[in-house]
């Protein structure tokens, strides 16, 4: 049920993020005209306060896999709250325990041991202080427009400078190659490196996906100098990539695999690492080496547990193959008739990326895609590309709907370069 006056509320927020959250978030959103407030959800669709109806196809990003308030989730997540919400952590946790199994058999290989965490980036700061930990090693080699997170261990391993350079110095000892070049990777790693850090495909770089030889060269490479391997799949788990976890398309197994968004169903918070036990021997002899006061809290392990559940029942992996495949050859199909402002469509599964020849077109291309009722999300790490990455269970009527109002959108984008081009020639 929505409220009544509608717009005072809208205005209310806005005011309030000027003046409680940010103000530059809030001449954002007046920037982009997006005079509403998110109100309700269900599936892959989101209305706002007005009752418009929008698709999601960023899901959040990555966070909605099994789809809004999917019935399963919110009941397991209801039951677990209605008996305790909350651990006083002074005993062993039924859910914890049963969720950290339910990963060791869905995760590749020998990846036995999990810690919970919040968010991807606590994951992702978890697995670096284990890498060191169990090798006795100080440095790490990732990847150049890698995306890791924003807590200072996280952004030490990110790739781009715009996030990194106003809170140096960072954490030392970090060494950034590019991505897919194992060459440059070999020369980097030494004797010294507690591990790589690599995402499988990199999202918030436009969706980059490195050549098919790229991971398994990797992992000789890793093993071969004792560094040990972390594999960040707080994007590409959970079946976004057409597989349970995106390594797998290439057979590689990490020593670290590092989880987070999608796992909570879209319900509950929840970040986890996932390590071999001959990696784990090193947090024996004192469990509390690491901890979180939240990680592997009840009401996010029911969460978990009953996301992981609906993704095998519903076989969202495949569905994610299928509906992927049909949709990059949908967007190719964009991409031709506007050839002239769109480089590259690319992805795997229910994750892609579009790429422009100019961020400012990617910023009017999701301002209008929004006025038409379709939600996408530009990347960080390159704003010349937004992502698509839909709930899992997205109809293909719907993605066909979303195609039609993104090739509008872009569209009017290019119509509006076409203007602007003209006028510079008529006053030159």
């Amino acid at each position: 049920m929505r409220p009544e006056h509608p717009e005072q509320i809208v205005q209310a927020t806005l005011d309030k993020y000027a003046r409680y959250i940010n103000a530059g978030l809030a001449k954002l959103y007046r920037f982009a005209d997006v005079m509403t407030t998110e109100w309700e959800a269900s599936g892959a669709v989101i209305r706002d306060i007005y009752g418009k109806e929008y698709l999601d196809c960023s899901g959040g990003p990555a966070v909605f896999n099994v789809g809004h308030r999917h019935p399963r989730v919110i009941a397991a997540v209801q039951e677990q709250l209605d008996r305790m919400p909350m651990s006083v952590r002074a005993m062993p946790r039924q859910g914890e325990a049963d969720l950290a199994e339910l990963l060791a058999q869905i995760t590749p290989g020998d990846l036995q041991y999990t810690f919970f965490a919040n968010s991807g980036a606590e994951a992702n700061e978890g697995a670096l202080k284990l890498a060191r930990l169990a090798t006795g090693r100080t440095e790490f080699v990732a990847a150049e427009g890698a995306f890791h997170g924003k807590t200072m261990g996280a952004l030490s391993a990110s790739g781009r400078d715009k996030y990194k350079t106003p809170f140096q110095p960072l954490v030392p000892g970090f060494r950034h190659v590019p991505f897919g070049d194992i060459d440059a990777l070999d020369r980097a790693v030494t004797t010294r490196t507690a591990a790589v850090i690599l995402e499988p495909i990199q999202g918030e770089n436009g969706v980059i996906i490195p050549p098919d030889t790229y991971l398994p060269a990797v992992r000789e490479i890793c093993t071969r100098r004792g560094a040990l391997l972390i594999l960040d799949e707080v994007q590409t788990g959970l079946a976004r990539t057409g597989r349970m976890f995106a390594c797998e398309h290439w057979g590689v197994v990490p020593d670290i695999l590092t989880m987070a968004k999608a796992l909570g169903g879209g319900v509950v918070p929840i970040g986890a690492f996932t390590g071999r036990p001959s990696v784990w021997k090193a947090l024996e002899s004192d469990p509390y080496l690491h901890s979180s006061t939240f990680g592997g809290n009840p009401l996010a392990c029911a969460a978990g547990i009953a996301t992981i559940r609906v993704i095998q029942d519903e076989h969202l992996a495949e569905r994610a193959g299928e509906l992927g495949g049909y949709l990059l050859d949908r967007l190719t199909e964009v991409a031709r008739r506007h050839s002239g402002i769109i480089r590259q469509v690319r992805g795997k599964g229910l994750l892609l990326g579009m790429e422009f020849t100019d961020p400012d077109l990617v910023l009017l291309v999701t301002a209008e895609a929004l006025q038409r009722g379709v939600i996408v999300f530009y990347s960080l790490n390159n704003p010349a590309t937004f992502r698509i990455a839909p709930p899992l269970i997205i109809t293909k009527a719907q993605l066909d709907r979303a195609v039609m109002a993104l090739d509008e959108s872009i569209g009017v984008a290019e119509a509006l370069l076409a203007e602007v081009a003209a006028d510079v020639k008529t006053h030159s």
